[in-house]
């Protein structure tokens, strides 16, 4: 974790991002989907990353990272996830890290749908309070 540390001795911004990232990277694992994306062809891409921070992760602090899913349009082509960082030590939220998402067609670099088979899964995520589906156009 040193190199996640800043002048000020505590967790450097962009850190948490990672963590975050990692988070969805775990949770797409989970759910068996990164030979299947591979497979297919099919990636996620971002298309707007925030972070809102709240506590101070110092340097040998353990963290853990949630990730639910937020919202989502009917055929889960777009979505939005939130993942908080939390101190271990203590459980107190130090980061929020909500991100819009959407599939990418890597063979066409076009934006795509999930098949209906890996739509049921990631429907089955871990959902925020307040998850909904509505029309996203992002």
């Amino acid at each position: 974790m040193w190199s996640m540390i800043d002048i000020n001795g505590h967790l450097r911004h962009s850190a948490y991002a990672d963590f975050a990232a990692q988070a969805r990277v775990n949770i797409l694992e989970k759910m068996g989907f990164s030979k299947e994306l591979f497979r297919l062809h099919i990636g996620p891409i971002l298309f707007r990353e925030e972070l809102v921070y709240l506590k101070e992760i110092r340097m040998n602090d353990y963290v853990e990272v949630s990730c639910e899913l937020v919202k989502c349009n009917e055929d889960a082509s777009r979505y939005t996830l939130q993942s908080v960082v939390y101190r271990k030590s203590d459980g107190v939220k130090a980061a929020e890290i909500n991100v819009d998402g959407a599939w990418l067609d890597l063979n066409n670099r076009k934006l795509t749908a999930i098949p209906e088979i890996m739509k049921t899964t990631f429907l089955n995520m871990p959902k925020a309070n307040g998850f909904r589906v509505e029309v996203m156009s992002y």
